[in-house]
Formats: C-alpha cells, sequence, structure tokens
C-alpha cells in the first residue's frame, strides 16, 4: 500500500523537495518501498498521465469511488492497466478493489483513447508514449531521439539495416528523425555503427536488443572508446569505472575489429567496479553483449587501489576513465515530468459531503502544480552513481565540485602511474569546468604528468570522427591554451546535435620518463605487495646481482681435482 502513496507524495511534493522527480525520490529519506519501484512507478505514470487522465474522466470512476484522489487513481489504474502484475495489493485491498470492480469500463476506454490516436495496437500506443508526443510541454521542441549502438561482436551494421530497422525511413539528417510521428533512422557520421532512431519506433521489444545484438547508448557516451582506439600494438585496457557497461563492451568490439584474426583476440580488458549492486548490472551487460570471453571483472575493486606495478597489469596500454561525475549533462536529471490530473468534476467522496475547509479542489490542485514549475527549483545534483545531493547555494555547487574534481583528479593521476600505458581518455557527463578543463589543466600541470611524459591528444592526432566533431573545450576555461581548447572535446545537452552534455579529452605518452620511478627499484611480489627483508626493508631489484648469482650457481667451474678432460 505504501508504494502508490509514496509515489502520490513524491509527485505532488512542494518544489523545496528537489528539482528532478529522481532526485525527489532519492532525497525522501522515509520511504519504505524502493526508491527504484517508487521512481518507476512515478515516472511511467507522468508519460502516461494525458491518456490515463481521459480513460478516468471518461470511465467516471472518480464519482464512483469516494476512496480515490485524482493522483492514486493515475498511479492504480497505471499499473491495472499497463504493468506485468497488475496493481501491487492484496486481491482484498479496498483501492485494489474500487479499480478492478470497473475492470470492463477501464479496459474499453484505453481501446477508445488508442483508436482515437489511429493507433492500430497497444503496442504502437506505447511507441506513441515513448516518443513524447502526448506531452503538451514538449510541443515546441523536437523530440529527443533514441541513440543505437550496433554490437559488432554480435551482428553488423547492415544485418540490422536488413532486419530489425526494415521498415524505417533512411534519414538524410537528424532532424527528419526527431520530427513527430516519423518513423526515420539516422546513420551517425562520426561513430561508427551507431544509428539515432525516431523515438515513435518500438526498439525495445525487438529480438536484437533482448539478445544484446543492439545496445541503447547515447552518442556523447561513444565518444571514449572511440577516441581511445585500442590498437592491438596498445596492449591490455582498463575501463576504471565500469559500470553499466556500454563503454567497457564498446571497448571489446573496437579491440575486435582490430584484430587479424576474426573473432579472436589476445588483448584483455580489465573492468573495474568497486559498488557491487553496479558490478553485478556491469556482469550482466557484459554477458549479455557477449564480451565475457575478453573481460576480466575486478567486481566491488577500487581502480584507486590497484597497483600500477603488479604483474596483471603489466601489458596495460590503454585506460578509459570516466569517474563520478554531477552528471549534470543527462538529459531530463533537471526537470519535472508534466502531470495531467484528471478532473473530479461533480461526484465522488468530495461531491457528497462536500469539500472539507481548506481542502484543495482539483482547480487549486492544477494552480498549484503549474506554480510549482513554473517557480525557481533547488539546484539538484544527481551524479552517476545515483547520489543524490540538494544545492541550495553557489557556495554548497562550489563545494560539491570541488569534492568531486579532487576524485577525478586522484583517479587520472593514477592512471599516469601504469609503466606500460600508451592513451588515456577521460570524460564525464558534467557541464561544469570544474570537473572538466580545470581537472585536465591540473594534471597536465602535475609532477606525474612530466614525470612519465604524458600530454593531450591533440585534435589533428585524434581519430577522424572525433577530429572533425565540431564543439571543442571551452575557450574561458583553457584561457590562452587555444591548443588545449581545441583539444578537448564537449557535446552540449540538448542542442542540434541531439546528445547529452559531455566532455571528453584524451592524453597520450610518446616519450621516456624523464626520471626513473622510484617505485620501479623496489621487488615485488605477484599481488604488486613490496618484498621486504628481515628487518622489514624494501628489497631493490637488482639485475647484474641476480644475474650474476645464478650464473655461478649453473657454472662453477672446474675444481682442483677434475680433469677437464674428464667433462668431455
Amino acid at each position: 500500500m505504501s508504494l502508490y502513496h509514496e509515489a502520490a507524495d513524491v509527485l505532488t511534493a512542494p518544489t523545496n523537495a528537489g528539482g528532478s522527480l529522481k532526485a525527489r525520490v532519492y532525497n525522501k529519506k522515509d520511504l519504505k518501498s524502493p526508491p527504484a519501484q517508487v521512481y518507476a512507478l512515478a515516472i511511467e505514470t507522468c508519460k502516461w498521465s494525458p491518456v490515463l487522465k481521459e480513460v478516468i474522466e471518461n470511465a467516471d470512476i472518480l464519482r464512483l469511488e469516494r476512496k480515490l484522489s485524482p493522483i492514486l487513481s493515475l498511479l492504480l489504474v497505471h499499473d491495472f492497466l499497463l504493468a506485468k502484475r497488475g496493481i501491487a495489493l492484496p486481491a482484498t485491498h479496498g483501492l485494489r478493489t474500487a479499480i478492478e470492480r470497473h475492470k470492463g469500463r477501464l479496459q474499453a476506454e484505453l481501446t477508445k483513447a488508442r483508436i482515437r490516436r489511429k493507433l492500430s495496437s497497444i503496442e504502437s500506443l506505447k511507441a506513441h508514449i515513448e516518443s513524447g508526443q502526448e506531452n503538451p510541454a514538449d510541443t515546441s521542441e523536437a523530440p529527443y531521439p533514441r541513440w543505437v549502438r550496433i554490437n559488432t561482436l554480435k551482428t553488423s551494421l547492415e544485418d540490422q539495416l536488413d532486419t530489425t530497422f526494415a521498415e524505417c525511413e533512411r534519414g538524410i539528417t537528424i532532424d527528419g528523425v526527431r520530427q513527430r510521428d516519423s518513423k526515420q533512422i539516422y546513420i551517425d557520421v562520426h561513430i561508427p555503427n551507431l544509428i539515432a532512431v525516431s523515438p515513435c519506433v518500438d526498439v525495445q521489444s525487438s529480438a536484437a536488443y533482448k539478445s544484446g545484438a543492439i545496445i541503447f547508448q547515447d552518442k556523447a557516451s561513444c565518444f571514449p572508446a572511440y577516441l581511445l582506439d585500442p590498437l592491438p600494438e596498445d596492449g591490455d585496457v582498463i575501463d576504471s569505472c565500469s559500470a553499466p557497461g556500454n563503454k567497457t563492451t564498446h571497448i571489446a568490439a573496437i579491440i575486435l575489429s582490430h584484430s587479424s584474426e576474426p573473432g579472436e583476440c589476445n588483448q584483455k580488458i580489465h573492468a573495474f567496479e568497486k559498488n557491487k549492486g553496479r558490478a553485478k548490472t556491469l556482469e550482466k551487460m557484459i554477458n549479455l553483449a557477449g564480451s565475457d570471453t575478453w573481460t576480466t571483472l575486478h567486481q566491488g575493486q577500487d581502480f584507486l587501489k590497484a597497483s600500477p606495478n603488479s604483474p596483471t597489469f603489466k601489458d596495460v596500454g590503454a585506460l578509459l576513465l570516466d569517474p563520478s561525475c554531477s552528471g549534470s549533462g543527462i538529459i531530463g536529471r533537471d526537470e519535472m515530468p508534466p502531470l495531467h490530473l484528471p478532473d473530479l468534476e461533480s461526484g465522488g467522496a468530495s461531491a457528497s459531503k462536500g469539500p472539507k475547509k481548506g481542502a484543495k479542489t482539483p482547480e487549486k490542485s492544477k494552480e498549484r502544480l503549474k506554480r510549482k514549475r513554473e517557480e525557481d527549483e533547488d539546484l539538484v545534483m544527481v551524479d552517476d552513481d545515483g547520489i543524490v545531493t540538494s544545492v541550495n547555494t553557489g557556495d554548497e555547487l562550489e563545494s560539491r565540485l570541488a569534492a568531486l574534481s579532487a576524485f577525478q583528479l586522484q583517479l587520472l593521476l593514477h592512471a599516469f602511474k601504469f609503466p606500460a600505458a600508451r592513451k588515456i581518455t577521460y570524460s564525464t557527463c558534467s557541464v561544469h569546468s570544474e570537473e572538466n578543463e580545470s581537472v585536465v589543466q591540473r594534471a597536465l600541470a602535475s609532477d606525474i604528468a612530466k614525470q612519465h611524459g604524458w600530454r593531450i591528444l591533440r585534435r589533428d592526432e585524434q581519430v577522424r570522427g572525433l577530429r572533425e566533431w565540431p564543439i571543442r573545450g571551452s575557450k574561458v576555461a583553457c584561457g590562452e591554451n587555444t591548443m588545449l581548447a581545441e583539444a578537448c572535446i564537449r557535446a552540449n545537452k540538448g542542442d542540434e546535435h541531439a546528445t547529452m552534455g559531455f566532455f571528453l579529452a584524451g592524453f597520450v605518452r610518446d616519450r621516456a620518463p624523464v626520471t626513473e620511478d622510484m617505485e620501479a627499484q623496489f621487488l615485488r611480489d605477484e599481488r604488486g605487495h613490496l618484498v621486504r627483508d628481515l628487518l622489514g626493508f624494501p628489497v631493490r631489484v637488482q639485475h647484474d646481482r641476480i644475474e650474476q648469482e645464478v650464473s655461478e650457481e649453473e657454472w662453477n667451474g672446474f675444481s682442483d681435482d677434475e680433469d677437464p678432460a674428464d667433462q668431455t
């Protein structure tokens, strides 16, 4: 029972509960239901609310059922008509029976709503809802397309064009895909094996999606693995913060594409994920995508605690770093979705007894919701680990960004220490320069970068697709260093390119370290731990003495009482 009341409370909470719906849910500390379940119910009900409002009003159930409020009726009817398991309440519960006794009427009104929209099936109605076409607030903007990466570990672009997307028209530009009611696809010109799909195309129920042959992945999210471009001579690869696994599986596909033998590869991917729950998601994704053959999972392990000098990582030549960030570039995180409440009109509890003193009428509720959306909302940061932080002042924002950037810099400097590393990509889904250009500049200015010979990957050295990408780093953040600004890559949230907000920079190492790494002077065991003598001092690596001792063991010369001739 708490699920529906908690979802209702979240959707009707005052403005200071947080900006986005996700923030409202995860900021609520007294939830009895799982936050993920509350969020899923709330977001899906918001999407469907224009249709559900129509169904509820035409079925007239609010007049007939006094226990139901407009918001509860939306949530309950959503699950009754659309959830696989129906309403998540006991069969005899009053709220459930209040809905189910009108089963025939509700189902008939849903069918009428579909027919009025000239849609042939419930699947096409679902695709219609996913496209955002029922949201009046979005009428001035083109809908956001769905980016789909073709997983070349299992299929090819040509195969998918002939099967999954056979009925879709080929768009010449991304604008055609974004038109309402269109069923188009657009083959991206920057990232290989990536297409944009009109939001009304039902991809999620396709066999290709269910088998892992195609993967939902924002275009900007495909930048890091493509820029890293691990070649056979680069050796093994580390993905330092891997979950949910889109970038990890993209790396695997790129590695295999460079292999001289089809389906065979000697390179290995080390996928780190310190959060055990997210690590399980990562494992499922890797297995579904078919990249488990080349991927070693480091579940529950922190990349920062991995020793660069461990024998396990002696062949690591490329690293992908996509650390936790503010998530400020992710589409939809700073907004509350529109909610369409059914009109109570006459009848029901409110009509029969009259409104209680101070009770909110449907008209007042609508006005309150409208004012709430128009008011300035608190800034809420939801990072890519799902950690929610309400930021009410400029000082709080600055403090949060400082903490994030300190961690991000630490991760980058740690990656610089891997002895065989030749290339690194660093990325965030943040729009803040504190997490982006500032981290890059501080990393390049560090002693570690100078000692190990790291520099920025210039624009003219980047793979063609990203070399031609028009949006570069912030010139304001980079100051007079125009070369650095050109080397950095940005994607703007919701612009004509239809991507999330994103930042990316590449680093290369093309010369020997200036000074010898002190840590390399000492012996280490197979776990990367220092070998110590009886007094507890680290044992130095002394190649000349070790070779001499082995030589003396194997050849001690002839003894005084031996005749050399007897040795033949």
